[in-house]
């Protein structure tokens, strides 16, 4: 079975921020499975600090989690000895549309050591045994066995302010160890700006004349006409509340710079409608995390726990 060292592990911000969430939320200790894949990097070439130009000839290897299955409680595929319940952890993977690889598992603990359990290792060394989980990795001839683990843990006393640590393991079969390893959180930036390479912004503000300066050829508007006007007042409304669609006309042309305070009205309705969207989307999400837990709390008690 190949044993291959990985460089470090990359994770979305938002990826990781949602995986510190839901265990923050949970009604107790919490685990998961972890999905992604793995890419072998070529070392390049060229370095400035090497005037012969050499380099190692040795390939890394990066791991990619780009996805999370949260159980909401803890032994969710394993017992309390650290053995693997094969048909729980195929029905979780059955869960997956599209299915994913698998490259590994998480555990978040409250007021605990940030420090791996026997448990955990051998739930860890289990799943990497396992031939039928294994996947091709890309640009290698190789293939991965999921050997990921990542630890959550909150502070071992309370706190004014909410902590979340974490930290990521790779397990080696061949040394039956776990080896510590650095997470790359991919970020909005510059230096991530390869990761973005395919994003095209657009703005959401409507098309629409802005030409509505009154003619000499014209003094009285026909129906036609305030029937287009009212339809862009409407679209407007969506974007910036409160701006009347007349106004847009002076912030062209060459009156445009008499009209610096409206331009900042415009704007200042728009942020206004974002926050209000926000505020909605934030009360939205309140409710839902309420049903998730009334939901959890029922689940317990068909069990038998409560």
């Amino acid at each position: 079975m190949d044993d291959l060292p990985l460089q470090k592990i990359q994770i979305s911000g938002p990826t990781l921020a949602s995986m510190i969430e839901r265990f923050y939320t949970a009604l107790g200790d919490v685990d998961g499975l972890l999905f992604g894949h793995v890419s072998q990097i070529a070392p390049s070439s060229l370095s400035d600090d090497d005037p012969l130009g050499s380099s190692s000839d040795s390939s890394s290897f990066v791991a990619t989690v780009s996805g999370f299955l949260c159980s909401g409680t803890i032994n969710s595929f394993y017992d309390s000895a650290g053995r693997i319940d094969f048909l729980a952890l195929r029905r979780l993977l059955a869960d997956r549309v599209p299915p994913r690889s698998l490259i590994g598992w998480f555990s978040g603990r409250r007021r605990s050591p940030l420090r791996p359990s026997l448990r955990e290792f051998s739930v860890t060394a289990c799943l990497s045994t396992k031939a039928q989980f294994s996947f091709p990795i890309e640009n290698s001839l190789s293939n991965f066995r999921p050997s990921l683990f990542l630890l959550f843990a909150s502070p071992l006393s309370d706190q004014a302010i909410h902590t979340h640590e974490y930290k990521s393991y790779q397990y080696h079969p061949s040394s039956q160890s776990f080896e510590p390893k650095s997470i790359d959180i991919v970020n909005i930036g510059p230096a991530f700006r390869g990761h973005y390479g395919s994003f095209s912004p657009s703005s959401p503000f409507p098309s629409m004349a802005c030409d509505l300066r009154a003619s000499p050829m014209a003094e009285d508007d026909n129906d036609a006409t305030q029937v287009a006007k009212a339809h862009d007042q409407r679209q407007l409304d969506t974007c910036a509340e409160g701006v009347l669609i007349g106004s847009l006309s002076r912030l062209m042309g060459s009156e445009a710079t008499n009209y610096t305070a409206g331009l900042e009205d415009l704007y200042e309705k728009m942020l206004s409608k974002l926050d209000s969207l926000a505020r909605l989307v934030e009360k939205t999400s309140a409710k839902v995390h309420e049903q998730e837990s009334r939901n959890m709390k029922l689940r317990y008690k068909v069990a038998g726990y409560d």
